[in-house]
């Protein structure tokens, strides 16, 4: 699809005037470049707000402000553009203006190139749906679409998590998958033989993309994906939780987890950063479980304990 792209830089200060003057306008859909909000971001008041920075995001404080916005490519949005830009030239001394035609059924799937089928534990391999692949016997395929949104598993927090189901997860057992994501521990725990699997997520595109996998690897039978929250109304008493998110996520719940769990069971988290690692080990043994192990890729770290 073509579509034009119109990039507005103010000089200091004429931001918030700016995009005021784009809605008065009618403009609505606007990205707004701001390097105040990142120095807001870095210098957070509650630690829970994120764990880590890229830091391809950094240099979003060396940028100028910008509002950057985009119209469908017309002969009559053609024309919108040019007098748009125009009257904000005329309004705010020393805005610049860049308009610009794009296509973006060139690169749009670029991005597929690079996500081939991967084995990601001794039995589990993950396969994108576009591309061919014979497995050997032994392995366990998990045919995934991961939509541009989602992981395709081959990241370190999904595979010590998956490493750690094949590992722990004994057929026949039910299992709890908090923060499913694309449905990739889900789709895998039902393939190493789990009875029942409910896959749980807030984001409701999650749901929509865990249910698509989940029938894509014919395992609608086994895994039941629903929007939801393991602090709030889950009926479901797991043999295993699986929550890959992230470090504050896991000390979050944590104290909850064990109201899913039958004694015995086994809490997976991942996501965690290791220099969090100590912090998120203390926190899920004050909620009532035994480390059996942790494990470290990389940065990232995964956690198995069991309830007692």
């Amino acid at each position: 699809m073509k579509y034009i792209e119109i990039r507005l830089t103010p000089t200091d200060g004429q931001l918030e005037e700016l995009t005021g003057f784009l809605l008065a306008a009618g403009i609505t859909d606007t990205v707004v470049d701001d390097p105040a909000d990142l120095a807001e971001l870095l210098n957070k008041k509650e630690d829970y707000e994120w764990d880590y920075v890229d830091p391809a995001v950094l240099k979003g404080a060396e940028i100028k402000p910008r509002i950057t916005f985009y119209l469908e490519d017309s002969a009559a949005n053609r024309r919108l553009a040019s007098e748009l830009t125009a009257q904000a030239q005329q309004t705010f001394a020393g805005l610049t203006a860049e308009i610009s035609t794009e296509d973006d059924s060139a690169w749009k799937d670029e991005w597929k190139k690079y996500f081939k089928p991967a084995r990601i534990t001794e039995r589990l391999t993950v396969k994108p749906t576009w591309e061919n692949y014979t497995p050997s016997a032994d392995e366990l395929v998990i045919e995934i679409d991961p939509g541009m949104a989602f992981g395709t598993g081959t990241h370190e927090t999904t595979s010590l998590c998956l490493a750690l189901l094949e590992k722990y997860l004994q057929p026949g057992e039910r299992v709890l998958d908090i923060g499913c994501g694309s449905g990739i521990l889900s789709i895998g725990a039902a393939l190493l033989g789990a009875s029942a699997v409910l896959a749980v997520d807030i984001d409701p595109q999650a749901v929509f993309v865990s249910r698509e996998n989940v029938a894509l690897n014919g395992c609608e039978a086994t895994v039941r994906v629903q929007q939801g929250d393991l602090t709030k109304g889950l009926d479901f008493e797991a043999d295993l939780i699986a929550a890959n998110l992230m470090a504050d996520l896991v000390i979050m719940l944590s104290p909850h987890a064990g109201q899913h769990l039958r004694r015995g069971g086994l809490y997976i988290s991942s996501g965690i950063l290791a220099e969090k690692c100590a912090e998120v080990e203390a926190a899920i043994r004050e909620a009532g479980f035994a480390i059996e192990e942790i494990r470290q890729d990389g940065m990232w770290c995964a956690i198995a304990a069991r309830w007692q």
